[in-house]
């Protein structure tokens, strides 16, 4: 996951709402974080998803897989893979290969054929291993705003800006929007584990 930007320790809030709602949209961009890194991982069903995360070496540049070609599910264990410039077929399978997704792609000289395997238990296992430590680096993601949003309010009541039982309520809100957050981040996590062990 990418590094979370913190608020500068020297930025100053002026009320507990402006706090809130920069805690709220930070932790908002975690979860939409987690969504995409969910997206790029495995299930046992073809889908254009997986290679989100894959970038191809297009003439010296990293560039994403979906950049530099037509990607397609005609069937639900085989993807197509159309690049824009044909000489780019070894540069996109080197990529595919290189991923940790276990796919093994040919081509024809035109369109490759990515075959989508039906998951091993095992193989099934080893992902949500993957996705439950996702999960948790985006949870840990999530407290870390807490813990900053806190010391915010620490500091606008030594700065005298905030009574105390506006601090004990807005450390509750902070709470509470950190809560919300890791309940879906939970729910996320759960519902790509069931489509894992599923195969759905």
């Amino acid at each position: 996951m990418k590094p979370e930007p913190q608020a500068p320790a020297n930025h100053t809030f002026q009320s507990v709402k402006e706090l809130e709602a920069h805690s709220k949209t930070r932790m908002d961009k975690v979860l939409s974080d987690l969504q995409n890194a969910i997206a790029s991982i495995r299930t046992g069903r073809a889908s254009v998803g997986i290679f989100d995360n894959i970038k191809v070496d297009y003439y010296g540049t990293p560039t994403p897989l979906n950049q530099v070609a037509n990607l397609h599910v005609p069937e639900p264990s085989l993807i197509t893979i159309q690049p824009w410039d044909v000489s780019q077929i070894a540069a996109i399978e080197k990529a595919i290969r290189g991923s940790d997704l276990g796919l093994n792609p040919a081509n024809d000289g035109k369109l490759i054929r990515v075959p989508v395997p039906p998951l091993t238990e095992e193989r099934r296992k080893e992902i949500v291993k993957r996705l439950h430590n996702v999960a948790e680096e985006h949870r840990v993601a999530a407290r870390n705003i807490r813990r900053d949003a806190n010391e915010h309010l620490k500091k606008l009541l030594k700065d005298k800006l905030i009574s105390e039982d506006e601090e004990r309520r807005a450390l509750d809100d902070v709470q509470k929007i950190t809560d919300a957050h890791i309940l879906k981040i939970d729910a996320a996590s759960k519902a790509k584990e069931t489509e894992i062990m599923g195969g759905k």
